[in-house]
């Protein structure tokens, strides 16, 4: 059988099945798509906390603007949501998916579009890539992005701990409920990485004061790493996993029928998958 083809019939469509849930038996592990991984985060981390940095850090370039919280965090989020975008549409994000998050690999696990092997691989290559993308803010910023904590999630003080791991569960909860919807239908799919700059940017614009608005572990992890700052570490992990479940769940009970996914994948054209191009 051809490495990453599923056709049977001259004509048919090439897929790639390891996004299918669907692996090669004689091809368990796919580096090139783990390594995709690895690099998309750490630019995300990287180039997206980047901004955050230089928004919000003392001294950074676009910290003295007049521009009062509330919109600096919404502008905030719309520019960490365009890397993601970017990344995504990026030979990198076609490789892999561009999933790029923990919490996006474990909804398409649960959904049945990962292998638990490739799901494993990816978690560790994400953070593998957030510790690398904050190890290269920490020599890029230095001052500015100390006094920033290099862009890592906190919960806010004297808030009982369930109200930012809630922000976080439906903060991730709308991240894979719009994926999932617009990667489901031919018309949408390859627009689904557009998702991400007009939903960060109300997430962060409404949410960010409770949690952050991560919704994403990997985000958190380089940062906290970066700063060795563990203050509710933990709600990073609890809220997205328990939105991603719940999105799932919401979809899976037929909540709208049709919404749900053929791949693992937030790219959905010129992909490159684990061996090669498609055609």
């Amino acid at each position: 059988m051809d490495k990453v083809s599923t056709a049977s019939q001259p004509g048919e469509v090439r897929q790639d099945r390891p996004l299918r849930g669907k692996p090669f038996p004689h091809d368990k592990l796919h580096p090139r798509m783990y390594a995709a991984e690895l690099v998309g985060t750490a630019l995300l981390v990287f180039v997206g906390l980047s901004l955050v940095i230089a928004l919000w850090g003392h001294g950074a370039p676009l910290a003295g603007l007049p521009i009062q919280p509330g919109p600096r965090r919404f502008l905030n989020g719309l520019l960490f949501g365009s890397v993601g975008a970017a990344i995504a549409f990026s030979k990198i994000g076609r490789m892999s998916g561009a999933h790029i998050n923990p919490a996006m690999t474990f909804a398409f696990w649960l959904e049945g579009k990962i292998q638990w092997r490739d799901a494993v691989c990816y978690v560790l290559a994400q953070l593998f890539g957030g510790a690398i993308g904050a190890a290269a803010l920490v020599v890029v910023w230095k001052a500015s992005g100390a006094s920033a904590n290099w862009g890592a999630s906190l919960p806010a003080n004297g808030v009982p701990e369930w109200l930012p791991v809630g922000g976080e569960a439906v903060c991730t909860f709308l991240l894979v409920f719009l994926i999932f919807i617009c990667a489901a239908h031919k018309a949408t799919q390859p627009f689904t990485p557009l998702v991400n700059p007009p939903l960060f940017a109300v997430l962060t614009w409404l949410e960010a004061p409770l949690s952050g608005a991560s919704a994403n572990p990997a985000r958190s992890f380089g940062p906290e790493l970066a700063a060795w700052l563990w203050q509710g570490w933990w709600v990073y992990w609890i809220g997205p996993g328990l939105g991603a479940a719940f999105a799932v769940l919401f979809l899976r009970l037929g909540a709208l029928d049709g919404h749900r996914p053929n791949e693992a994948r937030l790219c959905h054209f010129g992909h490159h998958g684990a061996t090669g191009p498609s055609r």
